[in-house]
């Protein structure tokens, strides 16, 4: 299986992660996470912080002339802004300059610093600090290399942003990431960008913040990936743990979600069928199986099907606000006040979105690490192929061949 582990506070000196698990002989470089985290930072809604902090990546260790040992791999972020905070963050002996006593609400502030017996919030609030999902777009580099290796992929696109609905009649493909990214928003329906993006200004002119959805959908997943035995194995309970641990979200959907909750039970499934003979090319990672429709997201009894797994996933609006009016309590003196006002963003779910992918493919590297196993990427790709083989041959035997 894969684990990761990421260390590091937002204004601190860098984060870093250690990723446990990879096999030898994964093609590995700088220029591939760098590529990774510059997605994250893409958005219409981002602040300032997004224009002038960088993230400069260093591998340290796990990768040898640009191929993994099969040994922990080690990146660094550094933090470019660190002279700033090196006085305020500094891991030395000594006091901050100010101690930050206002929490606010809707983040980790107040439970944290009662939990840890703390009284200066931003001992809290560095490491809940959504910077750390850097660290897991860089763990997230290494797997989608990975998972590439079995043909496996995964994209996001952002459905809804404030009150403003894309058409989602169709899920995105691979081929479609690109032209995503390019939206400000990254929105594949035009006229919902333009929405969105209108969305994003008002919110801005007031101070105030925006949530969203964002779709995630992975394809190239071979049937049979989880499990239906325990609890912990269940791949959609694995992959709403993982959506649910991104900073702001609040809601996980696989498939179709919440809204077959509605339905009778003839209208809320997906229907199989032997593939026909123009569909067996497509239907292989299935077993020689069709769905024509994908309400379960891809997932049943806690084990892929073999068609686009989809996850829906919904962020709440930021609980900074440029124009701060959330009402709160210094917990110094007991007086009333509005919470303090870090530097913040108007949305972040484009980036969000990118996140989002990141933790679907750690989850799906791991799983299928733990299916087909192999001390290296050579081994690793070879299992997956026998299986998918396999189940070709289990498909054509169900079908009296």
């Amino acid at each position: 299986m894969l684990r990761f582990l990421t260390a590091g506070e937002s204004h601190g000196k860098a984060l870093v992660v250690i990723v446990e698990g990879l096999p030898a002989g994964l093609p590995v470089t700088a220029e591939d996470v760098q590529r990774e985290l510059a997605r994250r930072r893409l958005g219409f809604g981002r602040g300032p912080r997004m224009r002038f902090e960088a993230d400069e990546v260093t591998l340290l260790g796990g990768i040898r002339h640009g191929r993994t040992l099969g040994s922990p791999v080690a990146i660094e972020i550094a933090n470019t802004e660190w002279p700033k905070w090196e006085q305020e963050m500094s891991p030395a002996p000594g006091a901050p300059s100010k101690t930050l006593t206002q929490p606010r609400p809707g983040h980790a502030d107040l439970s944290g610093m009662l939990k840890y017996g703390l009284a200066d919030a931003r001992d809290v609030l560095e490491r809940a600090s959504a910077r750390e999902t850097a660290a897991r777009v860089a763990a997230g580099s290494v797997a989608r290399l990975l998972l590439s290796t079995i043909g496996v992929d995964v994209l996001s696109h952002v459905i809804q942003l404030g009150d403003a609905t894309a058409d989602v009649g169709h899920l995105p493909e691979p081929s479609d990431l690109e032209t995503i990214d390019q939206s400000p928003v990254r929105c594949l329906d035009p006229g919902a960008e333009a929405e969105m993006i209108a969305r994003v200004k008002a919110a801005a002119k007031d101070g105030d913040s925006l949530g969203g959805v964002a779709e995630v959908v992975a394809y190239g997943v071979p049937v049979g990936i989880g499990s239906h035995v325990h609890w912990d194995r269940r791949l959609d309970a694995l992959l709403a743990q993982a959506l649910m641990s991104i900073q702001a979200v609040k809601a996980v959907e696989i498939g179709e979600g919440s809204s077959v909750a509605g339905r009778r039970g003839s209208e809320a499934h997906d229907a199989i069928r032997f593939a026909g003979e123009d569909e067996r090319s497509q239907a292989a990672l299935a077993g020689g199986f069709v769905r024509d429709t994908w309400r379960a997201g891809g997932i049943e009894g806690g084990m892929s099907t073999g068609g686009p797994i989809v996850a829906r996933v919904s962020m709440k609006p930021l609980a900074t606000l440029n124009r701060p009016t959330l009402e709160t309590v210094d917990v110094r003196t007991g007086e009333s006040t509005v919470s303090f006002k870090e530097r913040t963003d108007v949305t972040a779910v484009p980036a969000m979105g990118v996140v989002a992918e990141t933790m679907t493919l750690l989850v799906l590297a791991s799983e299928a690490l733990r299916k087909f196993g192999g001390d290296s990427v050579a081994e690793f790709s070879r299992n997956h192929a026998s299986y998918v083989s396999s189940l070709g041959n289990e498909a054509s035997a169900a079908a009296g061949e």
